[in-house]
């Protein structure tokens, strides 16, 4: 089957870091920031396509003060043990360094059976080891484990952020080591911005794979990937595999730029793994590419090499694309 018939790109516009959640209830959950960071939304569609026309539902708002005041960004929404939980990144409006980059990691949490109509309920923030700025976390679950990846700065270490891996002793609780998967360190992931993040995590073929997002959030945005064997100890760095070169990066001759921001999710017939990300089809960005709005929520079938490695291909093109 070819990716670039199955769905009509952009899935749903203006709508950055998405994450696509399918459920045993038939529906596909989707959340992403949105273009104001000042609201967690969520809307639900029986197909991916589907998502781009469904009602959003806004379930939490920024407060006016203190922590979780401004700049909402990337959430995820993920079903532990009979509960929804919304991973976000938030930032301080009345932080004395008040930047772009105070942010921290919080959860909210909600019994209902379905996360539109829920009660949420703020579990806090997401304690690591240190004091700094953390965001993109996302959990996954594993040989009755569950884990927690993250991006977070380290001041000994140059650039904005690495990520970190570490068990939860719940879904808004870490324990035990916490481990650096990778820093900003090769060619591709040093441009504009010294970044690592957005990981996403994908399970296949007896291995644990991490995507994750690399330099400025212009058309040098990149994804890069890490892998391990899914017997290893995960929270060992030696488990981990780092791969040398970008494995899903800009594609000028489709029109796409900058993908990244990733998550993965299963096709309607649950036989076929589907990659969902963002990326822009235009270059001249005006300003702060944050601030730009037009990262639009994309997706395409995932490929698979004989190595049992994730083959992401190219971007593909938007609906209506020609080449000039």
């Amino acid at each position: 089957m070819n990716s670039s018939q199955t769905f009509k790109n952009p899935i749903v516009e203006q709508r950055a870091d998405p994450w696509v959640y399918k459920h045993t209830d038939g529906y596909y959950y989707f959340t992403a920031s949105v273009p104001t960071y000042d609201r967690l939304e969520i809307r639900r569609s029986t197909t991916i396509q589907g998502l781009g026309d469904a009602e959003a539902v806004t379930v939490w708002r920024k407060h006016d003060h203190g922590p979780m005041s401004q700049l909402i960004w990337a959430p995820e929404i993920h079903y532990i043990h009979g509960k929804w939980y919304i991973y976000f990144a938030a930032a301080d409006v009345d932080h004395p360094v008040n930047d772009t980059f105070n942010h921290r990691m919080y959860v909210i949490e909600t019994d209902a059976i379905n996360p539109l109509e829920g009660e949420w309920v703020e579990k806090g923030q997401v304690i690591t080891e240190w004091e700094s700025f953390a965001l993109d976390a996302t959990t996954f679950q594993h040989n009755d484990k569950l884990y927690y990846v993250w991006a977070q700065r380290d001041y000994d270490i140059p650039g904005n952020s690495n990520l970190y891996l570490s068990e939860m002793e719940n879904p808004w609780t870490l324990k035990g080591p916490q481990i650096m998967l990778t820093k900003p360190e090769l060619e591709w992931e040093v441009i504009g911005f010294l970044v690592n993040e957005g990981p996403a995590v994908l399970k296949k073929n007896g291995k644990i794979f991490i995507t994750y997002s690399a330099s400025a959030t212009d058309i040098n945005y990149c994804m890069g990937l890490l892998s391990a064997d899914e017997n290893s100890d995960l929270l060992d760095i030696n488990s981990w595999h780092k791969a040398d070169q970008p494995v899903f990066r800009s594609a000028p001759e489709n029109g796409q730029y900058g993908p990244g921001h990733n998550s993965f999710t299963r096709s309607e017939d649950d036989q076929h793994d589907v990659l969902i990300y963002h990326a822009r089809n235009y270059t001249e960005i005006v300003g702060d590419p944050l601030h730009d709005p037009n990262r639009h929520t994309r997706a395409q079938l995932i490929e698979w090499n004989e190595d049992g490695t994730p083959n992401f291909g190219k971007p593909v093109p938007d609906e209506g694309f020609v080449h000039s």
